[in-house]
């Protein structure tokens, strides 16, 4: 475990979606996609992967997966899907009307988009559990279409898990494709591959730069947010448990190399039991993490700061009186309080999406939940009294911008 002093600004940005050969790679892949269709999809797909996109059926695979994975696994599986259902049905967005003066009503009503796209991660392991936490919010919302893709397999197939969370979650089919060419698909079209309206989902240097680019393009998608490589910061005192703080750790660096897993602490003892600890638990999971990094405050107060400076994707307040330091944070993707509020609950089966703003989006944006699929309009309702008494002021607001058509637009309402 790494010790650092300084607590401003972000530690340790990761680089690689910085990279000007990745992005130069995927603006190539983007553009040929987006000119060539189907045949440049093909072709491209083909030469990263070995095998052009092919949609797979969901039915057969899912069948498969029930005989082979564990009865308590599937059990597991339906039992996150209750919880992330729930969650996402109590916080789907209301429609609102306001009567802001008598006469005039606007109102704030949602719609669900009509496509989605889901990018489901393959790398160390297919991420199941992004399907679930992408598709059941989506249906929530209302969403008509969901195309999903993912990374192909050697053996051209599904992954069982990922086959039975489609199945859980209705999904029919999924397009065996992945990287940069996956999100090009989604966002232009290609072959029976439609455009969609957003994209959603992790992934890793090639498909997080993908991503922002169609979105930046001229009548592309919107996206979810930016869901890179995980983070983890955790906030902890004297009376941490070194043991439980190095498993935490540990959860996130089992991602990816790039990830970044920090301890922010005022307490110097802590940060040696915390080494010991990780080092301890590591050498018995025997796996490739990324490092871990550790700094020093002067207090939990400034601790906090330091956590809404980084705004991680992940924030555990492994401290005294957690519950009550909750009002304090303000940047944060997720937020777990206290010794028994495990981010792989957060991850599985508490409830809200696990997809969530790395690289210090917090500041600005949540994670994904049932509004991400969803879009809101504001409508407005008047009766001609009203109009005819507002088609003054508006008309005398419109000459203040030199808008004379928008004056005598509001007057035509005058006599209506």
């Amino acid at each position: 475990m790494e010790r650092h002093g300084d607590p401003q600004g972000r530690a340790c940005q990761a680089g690689g979606r910085a990279d000007a050969a990745i992005l130069a790679g995927v603006r190539r892949t983007l553009d040929d996609v987006r000119d060539g269709g189907w045949d440049a999809l093909v072709r491209i797909a083909t030469e990263i992967d070995g095998a052009p996109p092919v949609m797979l059926d969901v039915a057969p695979f899912a069948s498969q997966a029930r005989t082979i994975l564990p009865s308590e696994a599937q059990d597991a599986m339906r039992l996150a899907a209750r919880h992330i259902e729930t969650f996402h049905r109590r916080t789907r967005p209301d429609a609102v009307e306001v009567l802001t003066t008598p006469g005039l009503s606007v109102s704030k009503v949602w719609r669900p988009l009509d496509r989605a796209g889901l990018y489901v991660p393959g790398g160390r392991a297919p991420l199941f559990s992004t399907l679930m936490m992408l598709a059941i919010p989506a249906r929530v919302a209302g969403v008509e279409k969901l195309v999903v893709t993912t990374p192909p397999r050697p053996d051209g197939g599904l992954d069982p898990a990922i086959a039975l969370v489609a199945d859980i979650c209705g999904i029919d089919s999924i397009w065996s494709l992945g990287g940069a060419q996956a999100i090009a698909a989604m966002a232009f079209g290609a072959g029976e591959i439609p455009a969609v309206n957003r994209i959603c989902g992790p992934g890793n240097a090639w498909v997080s730069a993908a991503k922002a680019m169609v979105a930046s393009d001229s009548g592309g998608p919107g996206i979810d947010l930016p869901a890179g490589p995980s983070e983890l910061l955790i906030v902890s005192g004297a009376a941490g448990d070194a043991a439980t703080i190095a498993s935490d750790l540990l959860s996130q660096a089992e991602h990816d190399r790039e990830a970044q897993v920090i301890l922010v602490t005022p307490d110097p003892a802590l940060i040696e039991a915390v080494a010991g600890a990780v080092e301890k638990q590591a050498q018995a999971l025997n796996g490739d993490f990324a490092p871990m990094r550790a700094i020093r405050c002067g207090d939990l107060d400034e601790a906090i700061a330091i956590a809404n400076s980084y705004a991680p994707e992940h924030l555990s307040l492994a401290c005294e009186e957690a519950a009550a330091r909750v009002g304090d944070v303000r940047n944060a993707g997720a937020v777990f309080v206290g010794r028994c509020a495990a981010e792989s609950f957060g991850d599985y089966l508490a409830g809200s999406s696990h997809v969530l703003p790395t690289d210090g989006a917090a500041r600005f944006t949540g994670g994904v939940a049932t509004m991400t699929f969803m879009k809101a309009m504001t409508v407005q309702r008047i009766t001609q009294r009203t109009a005819a008494e507002l088609a003054g002021p508006a008309a005398a607001l419109a000459r203040l911008e030199g808008l004379e058509a928008h004056a005598r637009a509001a007057e035509a309402r005058a006599t209506a």
